[in-house]
């Protein structure tokens, strides 16, 4: 089963190397950066779910 990767439509530039790629496989929700496709982090919906709460709240602003 090939991995369908998704990334945001706020990508910041025209190839979109400057974003994070997220895909679902087995249950669990992957995450990779698109210049650097070979290393995939992989969690599960909870903890991505509460990490885009804290996201979401503002509690990450600082290291954006």
């Amino acid at each position: 089963m090939e991995i369908q990767w998704r990334k945001s439509s706020k990508s910041s530039n025209a190839d979109g190397s400057d974003c994070l790629e997220l895909a679902e496989s087995g249950g669990e929700i992957l995450m990779r950066e698109s210049d650097n496709p070979d290393v995939i982090v992989r969690t599960t919906r909870t903890k991505l779910r509460a990490f885009l709460g804290g996201a979401k709240a503002g509690e990450f602003d600082d290291l954006a």
